[in-house]
């Protein structure tokens, strides 16, 4: 043999054992699993599962045409225990070990290369066994337990400095419970999803939020099962009648012209009346509901109470608000609350503008308004200064925009009575003039009074 093919194959001898390349023999239909661990604490290469390591042989391939030594360590009362290992069989590429102490670790180690360290697990030790499943109900509202017959322990392992590691055995629990979805900000409805909840093993009992609706639970595992292509193991139908509420609410201000905003988590100074619209959305076992309204944060006060999910109601009176919605199972055992919104309505304000401009830049000072908050009851009056009424209107958002049957009226002096009451009681009656001023650009681009209209 010439000295290049000599060369190649001591290369490839040297790639595959650089990557510490572990190699079983003997072990039948399934395939042992090799992990790969993510967990940058452990100094551990790699973990290798096999379904039974009863007859399976164990070989590392040589890079530098030496036999590698082994050493096996575990650790029993806290103790780690290394003890080399003898019967290895050397053929002048790889070192085998023929019989595998199982739930074992390995350090193997070639000449001065570093150290590579493994750990074998013994799945005929873990089989999975899954008989039967009882539901503990005895926490229906904020818990739901599972009592297994059958078996599913925590697979440990120990990396080299000593800690106790479990693989994840991905056993899974598989059932329905409720979502709510949103089809904009404000409107929303239950629907059913399904979820799939993993569990590492079932030595520490399987604990779940319970679901929002009635629902069969399906236990099956676990993920080496699967990935042996070996029929899960799995326990069905198992019925569950729910008993547990939740609820989730929104609270939308709409204004004079009918737009909504969605309040997020309450109103600051608000002006009464404060229109608003308040929804709950509960989930299935609910059958008792109620809004609240209080005027403390502890809802000691209540002074009012809604057996609605919607509630339309407007507030006049000036102070500040407190509102949830609560809802509960037929038995009441179980409860639940939704957010609470703080509804501040401000004391009452009105100040009566006296100059404006119709007919100029839209926009700009064109409509003469009453500047307020709060008022609870309005009614304006506009007169010229012959006595005759030229406006009048109930709605203190709206205003005189400078017309008397569909025209301007001429410029001048007109004058006004308003009368009001505010959400907290304070009683308006004020008198004013108005003075009506209309511009237009010069050609030199001055200002120029211009008169005509109606002749009031």
């Amino acid at each position: 043999m010439n000295k290049r093919m000599i060369s190649l194959m001591a290369a490839a001898l040297a790639l595959l054992s650089a990557s510490g390349q572990v190699e079983f023999t003997g072990y039948g239909e399934y395939r042992p699993i090799e992990i790969t661990l993510s967990d940058n604490h452990t100094s551990l290469n790699k973990i290798y599962v096999v379904y039974d390591t009863d007859g399976v042989r164990m070989s590392v391939n040589s890079s530098t045409g030496e036999p590698a030594t082994w050493e096996s360590y575990n650790y029993h009362n806290g103790n780690l225990v290394i003890e080399p290992v003898s019967d290895i069989r050397w053929n002048g590429m790889s070192t085998t070990l023929d019989k595998i102490i199982p739930n074992t670790g390995y350090k193997i180690q070639e000449g001065n290369n570093a150290p590579y360290y493994c750990w074998v697990v013994n799945y005929a030790d873990y089989y999975l066994e899954l008989n039967d499943m009882f539901i503990n109900n005895e926490l229906p509202c904020n818990l739901l337990t599972f009592n297994i017959d059958g078996h599913g322990d925590a697979i440990p392992y120990y990396d080299i400095d000593g800690r106790r590691q479990v693989l994840d055995r991905e056993i899974e629990l598989v059932y329905n419970d409720l979502t709510l979805v949103w089809s904009d900000s404000i409107h929303g409805s239950w629907e059913q999803k399904e979820v799939v909840e993993n569990f590492v093993a079932l030595d520490q009992g399987v604990e779940i939020a319970p679901p929002l609706c009635d629902t069969e639970f399906r236990l099956s595992g676990d993920r080496f099962l699967r990935e042996w292509g070996i029929e899960e193991v799995a326990i069905e139908d198992v019925y569950f009648y729910t008993q547990a509420v939740n609820c989730n609410s929104v609270a939308v201000l709409i204004d004079h012209e009918g737009k909504t905003t969605k309040l997020e988590g309450g109103l600051t100074g608000g002006s009464a009346p404060a229109h608003l619209v308040f929804t709950g959305y509960p989930s299935d076992a609910v059958v008792y509901r109620e809004w609240e309204m209080a005027t403390d944060p502890d809802f000691e006060n209540v002074i009012l109470q809604f057996n609605q999910d919607e509630v339309d109601y407007s507030l006049s009176d000036a102070g500040t608000y407190y509102m949830r919605y609560m809802v509960a199972n037929a038995s009441g055992t179980c409860e639940a609350y939704g957010e609470t919104y703080i509804i501040s309505v401000s004391e009452s304000e009105l100040e009566c503008p006296n100059v404006f401009s119709p007919g100029s830049t839209p926009g700009v000072n064109d409509v003469w308004k009453v500047h307020y908050k709060s008022l609870v009851e309005f009614h304006c009056w506009i007169f010229n200064r012959w006595g005759n009424l030229v406006c009048e209107f109930t709605d203190p958002s709206s205003g005189w925009d400078g017309t008397y049957h569909g025209k301007l009226v001429d410029t001048g002096v007109y004058f006004y009575v308003v009368t009001a009451t505010g959400s907290d009681g304070v009683k308006y009656k004020k008198r004013g003039d108005i003075s009506i001023l209309r511009y237009k650009k010069g050609a030199a681009g001055t200002s120029s009074d211009v008169t005509g209209g109606t002749g009031y």
